[in-house]
């Protein structure tokens, strides 16, 4: 079984235009909280990223986040950034990736525009290449990731993911459901053998 101590949580800066979105990262938060997990996220403390953090703070849960200097004044207050239990401030986009891959026991993707697209991908593609084992799960919320799920699906039919067993992110509709799933993943240690059924792995 892999411990699931720290989870990290891809999304946006920004609300979007379903207030499910938000709610969805208020329940995520909670539900880390209420499971003891520490939230590891981009440090932004506006839109869905503000949203988790605050659910999880709310619910007495530890958070840190991890900040390009120079998104400080774009994605954060100084207020806010002041309430997290630890802050990491990096120099670039790249350290603050792989910072986040390191302090993080698994991945979610909520919500988001194509910073959030490219950090998923990158820690898929780490995955295909055998770099990690953790749980990477899709929040598809209001269906938002049906469109890159096809995506994916279509790129390993037409023979473009070679390793597609080592790419098997969880699809979870609805919040309450992402702990409890990445939890079975995890005491599973579900790393199917190739050959095994689609690229998704839908809950």
């Amino acid at each position: 079984m892999n411990t699931i101590r720290s989870v990290c949580v891809y999304c946006g800066s920004s609300p979007g235009r379903d207030e499910a979105y938000i709610d969805a990262g208020h329940q995520l938060g909670r539900s880390l909280a209420q499971s003891g997990i520490r939230l590891v996220y981009g440090g932004g403390t506006k839109g869905i990223m503000g949203a988790v953090a605050q659910g999880t703070l709310k619910a007495g849960g530890k958070v840190i986040g991890i900040i390009p200097r120079f998104l400080m004044n774009k994605e954060a207050t100084e207020a806010a950034l002041g309430n997290l239990d630890e802050l990491v401030v990096t120099d670039n986009m790249h350290q603050r990736k792989h910072r986040m891959f390191e302090e993080s026991d698994a991945f979610v993707a909520l919500p988001g525009g194509i910073g959030t697209v490219e950090e998923i991908i990158e820690i898929m593609t780490w995955a295909q290449l055998g770099h990690h084992r953790k749980p990477m799960v899709f929040a598809n919320i209001r269906g938002f990731w049906d469109p890159m799920l096809a995506l994916l699906d279509h790129m390993a039919e037409e023979g473009f993911i070679h390793t597609a067993h080592r790419v098997k992110p969880l699809v979870v509709d609805s919040a309450e459901r992402i702990v409890p799933a990445i939890m079975a993943a995890a005491s599973a240690d579900q790393t199917p053998t190739e050959g095994q059924g689609s690229v998704i792995d839908k809950m």
